[in-house]
């Protein structure tokens, strides 16, 4: 089902607010805001494993599964690899017509803390593999069903879990409102930092919630360059190496042979010289102030288990001045089938460019280019620091409460993504003051999460019958 094109997320440039505002209420009319809550599987719904498989003939074939074995571990695992099924079933549904650029997965474990480039504790969006311009009722529906599986997950009862989705949505409902009466450069300016996220457990969570936020802050500074130097690296012969931890990270040496490796090893010097071409100047001066001294492969995520992901090792002014990148594979994204093709012929730079819409602060290395593989293949990358103050939710810990309160930060911070490229005074103007989309993605969400246990259990008997392979690997 082809969607509007992806190179235009407003209708008409430079139109007045009141008709902005108009167009978001005309659409009410096209797609009622009610409409949102059927979730009905379609009668021709491709078969989800064999979408799952689609993916992964592309991928390296002994890490496919690796991912399968993941994504069987619990309904939530499933979900988080399951974009692409999701996406195909996002493509039956209503929209209003307002099109916003996407994260294209943003389940709750795609929000996080993130350092910014001034050195300030951020909560952002994190993953952007399938960002692409699309409705922007599929994030939001993301985000929904994810909070209701996590719920499911922790034994919530259904009043429980319609409490915590519905707040989440009021929560993108009421600050697309509040980014609808704002200017440009406000809007663009907006962020949530940790002293908004203390005054938000301030007012809403108990002494218990703050002190698992302060837990959480504390830790997620710890959590850079220099620890993960501690953490993935030894010494050999006097020099760091990335350390072995097979499967899921496997240095250079361990993978190719002396001659390959060696070529592999020149092919990625050419690419963090290319690469950082697509950096401001400034940044691009700090980088070349580092050398390469080591890189492995390395297994990342659950839906992303088996595409090419490289951490490289540098250092700069000594032994104990480590850089530490990742370089991942990015492939067309899962929405592409359905919304049009990106823009950007390299992946990388759809990647790139989308997180540095949608994000209030990127990272100081993000960066795209395209490299030659051993094999002859041409594919695109795009590259950030492995570990920049990161800090991930942990929501099987989360009481009812802290659920909430979490979903409520994701709706803000995933209203403020939208509303830096989408028309927010027309999508506000959609959704209006009353609560009609927060009950209607109350439905949606715990019918979509049927379907996701349906697939889930798909996954498990496949396995089960040989038809899929799985390993478990725990992550380390």
């Amino acid at each position: 089902m082809s969607r509007t094109s992806t190179t235009a997320m407003r209708a008409v440039p430079h139109s007045t607010p009141a008709e902005r505002a108009a167009r978001g209420k005309e659409a009410r009319s096209r797609s009622p805001r009610s409409r949102h809550a059927v979730y009905r599987p379609s009668p021709d719904r491709p078969d989800p494993l064999a979408l799952l498989e689609a993916q992964s003939a592309a991928r390296v074939p002994e890490l496919v599964p690796i991912r399968y074995g993941r994504m069987s571990e619990s309904p939530f695992r499933f979900y988080r690899g399951a974009a692409a099924i999701m996406a195909s079933d996002l493509a039956a549904t209503p929209d209003s017509g307002i099109t916003a650029q996407l994260c294209g997965d943003a389940h709750l474990l795609n929000f996080r803390l993130l350092a910014s480039p001034e050195r300030r504790l951020m909560f952002d969006i994190n993953d952007f593999d399938e960002t692409l311009p699309g409705p922007w009722e599929w994030d939001v529906k993301r985000l929904s069903a994810s909070l209701v599986i996590a719920g499911r997950a922790n034994g919530f009862d259904d009043a429980e879990r319609a409490h915590i989705v519905s707040s989440g949505v009021r929560s993108y409902r009421e600050a697309m409102r509040g980014f609808a009466g704002m200017g440009n450069l406000d809007v663009w300016y907006a962020k949530i930092d940790s002293d908004r996220l203390e005054a938000l457990a301030a007012d809403q969570l108990d002494a218990s919630g703050r002190k698992k936020l302060a837990g959480a802050l504390a830790k997620a500074r710890t959590r850079d360059s220099l620890q993960a130097f501690g953490k993935l690296t030894e010494l050999v012969g006097g020099r760091p190496r990335i350390a072995a931890d097979a499967p899921l990270l496997v240095p250079i040496a361990d993978l190719l042979p002396d001659v390959e490796r060696s070529a592999l090893e020149d092919r990625f010097r050419q690419l963090l010289d290319r690469y950082g071409r697509t950096m401001a100047s400034d940044r691009r001066a700090l980088l070349e102030d580092y050398r390469l001294v080591d890189m492995a492969r390395k297994v990342v995520g659950v839906g992303s288990v088996g595409t090419r992901c490289w951490i490289l090792l540098l250092l700069g002014r000594d032994g104990r001045d480590p850089l530490l990148l990742q370089a991942k594979e990015a492939d067309t994204s899962v929405l592409a089938t359905h919304v049009g093709a990106s823009r950007y012929d390299n992946q990388g730079e759809r990647v790139v460019s989308g997180q540095r819409l949608m994000q209030a602060a990127s990272d100081i290395f993000l960066g795209w280019e395209r490299l030659e593989g051993l094999d002859g293949v041409r594919r695109d990358f795009y590259i950030r620091q492995l570990r920049d103050w990161k800090g991930i939710a942990m929501p099987e810990t989360m009481s009812p409460r802290l659920l909430k309160t979490f979903g409520e930060v994701c709706g803000i911070t995933l209203a403020r993504a939208h509303a830096r490229s989408g028309d927010r005074i027309a999508i506000a103007a959609y959704l209006g003051r009353g609560e009609t989309f927060d009950r209607a993605l109350v439905a949606f969400a715990e019918a979509y999460a049927d379907q996701n246990e349906r697939d889930h259990q798909a996954l498990v008997d496949a396995i089960r019958a040989e038809r899929l392979p799985a390993r478990a690997v725990p992550a380390t």
